[in-house]
């Protein structure tokens, strides 16, 4: 197993030791409160896309409330996909003991695509039947699983950063449920090449992720190896 600690020579030319990956100081509950607030600026600006034109005369509002659908269409959507990765790393999160620097720069790139999702969420309202929307949305998506599962993996194979009482087998349902997410996605982007009618529908098989975790999976030790 290779060393946590790296060695190097201080101005006496003897040799010190310092951790791999120092500790940050920031404990995982202020990082999950942290990464909360991010998740709700995300969700909270996809409104600010639905509106409708001031002054219209009253035979106007059906037109223009039937204008805004895409508009809302696609804040369903993005609303639902938002809340269901808050869900993912809120389950990844209680998984957490201790915060490495490779797990807080994983999570920074989470939420840093978390909270440019209103981008391809515009793309997909104005201009949903092109496949260039439908890969930026499908892509960006896809980004945000992988990482989910990234840091999950990433627990997978350090035990000593998860909690003492969280099993290995609950840590690989959960890189086998945002697995199944990414894979979902990044395949829908070429699809878009084809069809992006096809690719949109192509995002429903993330309801098999569901199937892993409605089985009952025994429990590990964590002591089995990890490597």
């Amino acid at each position: 197993m290779p060393s946590e600690r790296a060695s190097y020579p201080d101005l006496t030319g003897r040799r010190m030791y310092r951790p791999r990956h120092p500790a940050p100081t920031v404990t995982p509950e202020r990082l999950l409160a942290f990464g909360d607030a991010v998740f709700a600026i995300a969700i909270t600006l996809l409104a600010l896309d639905i509106n409708v034109p001031n002054g219209l005369p009253e035979g106007q509002v059906d037109e223009a409330l039937r204008d805004v659908l895409p508009d809302v269409g696609a804040f369903l959507l993005s609303f639902s996909v938002i809340g269901l990765l808050w869900l993912a790393h809120h389950r990844m999160f209680a998984l957490v003991g201790r915060i490495d620097r490779p797990l807080l720069y994983l999570y920074f790139a989470l939420l840093a695509d978390v909270a440019a999702l209103p981008f391809p969420t515009r793309l997909v309202s104005e201009y949903g039947d092109t496949a260039v929307a439908t890969a930026v949305y499908g892509g960006v998506i896809g980004l945000a699983s992988l990482l989910t599962t990234g840091m999950a993996y990433h627990l997978l194979r350090h035990p000593d950063l998860r909690k003492p009482d969280v099993p290995m087998a609950r840590a690989r349902r959960t890189v086998l449920e945002g697995s199944i997410v990414a894979v979902v996605f990044a395949t829908s982007v070429p699809m878009t090449l084809v069809s992006p009618t096809a690719a949109k529908y192509w995002w429903l098989l993330i309801l098999l992720r569901h199937f892993p975790l409605n089985r009952e999976t025994p429990d590990e030790d964590d002591t089995a190896p990890t490597a």
